[in-house]
């Protein structure tokens, strides 16, 4: 069984992001599964918060088409498909096309950050580790989407549940942790380089993810 997140008192603000990142990793561990209830006193009682903010965390990820709401029943996990994975890629890819060329003057060629992710999912790959190349990739898109230095743009990549979606990209279409490890190379060389059709060349990257 996955572990799930260790639930603990939350004493910063705003309480509903931290609520929405802890469900979010429920969803990514496997702590529950598509049709499955996620219960607002049960989560609120856990976190040692009021349901207030569970509730709003939770419409939060309704918006993202990760749960959904059904009446006297409350919340229950989505059942993720293609057709919603290549629609929420094609919104991703046009935040990241734009963040990446925002980022690269600030980024100066300085990828440091990014080398120490690609080398973690490579070594994920050579051991088969699918969750902790997840966790690396989502981190390394992270990296350059907060150097871009547009909170508007930030907040939006965030509230797409990059890391939910990149789970279920890598398990169901893209198997080949090697190859996906490799692409992001591409990505780094671009930046150390100052490629000129870096928002171009990282559009067609996010969106390979949601090819078969």
């Amino acid at each position: 069984m996955p572990t799930s997140p260790t639930p603990g008192p939350l004493a910063r603000v705003p309480l509903h992001e931290q609520v929405r990142h802890f469900i979010l990793e429920g969803l990514v561990e496997g702590r529950w599964e598509p049709g499955d209830r996620i219960v607002e006193r049960r989560i609120a009682l856990e976190l040692g918060v009021s349901q207030a903010p569970v509730r709003e965390a939770l419409r939060e990820l309704e918006a993202m088409e990760l749960v959904t709401y059904a009446p006297n029943k409350g919340a229950s996990v989505r059942e993720l498909t293609l057709d919603q994975l290549r629609d929420v890629y094609q919104v991703r890819a046009s935040l990241e096309r734009r963040a990446i060329t925002l980022a690269a003057p600030r980024m100066a060629g300085d990828v440091a950050e990014l080398e120490g992710h690609l080398a973690a999912m490579r070594r994920a790959a050579t051991e088969g580790k699918t969750h902790e190349q997840a966790l690396h990739g989502v981190a390394f898109h992270r990296a350059i989407v907060h150097a871009c230095g547009n909170p508007v743009l930030i907040r939006h990549w965030d509230l797409l549940g990059v890391e939910a979606w990149t789970r279920l990209s890598l398990g169901r279409l893209r198997t080949e942790l090697h190859d996906n490890a490799e692409d992001h190379e591409e990505i780094v060389e671009g930046l150390r380089r100052g490629d000129p059709h870096l928002g171009r060349l990282m559009e067609l990257h996010v969106m390979d993810y949601a090819r078969k």
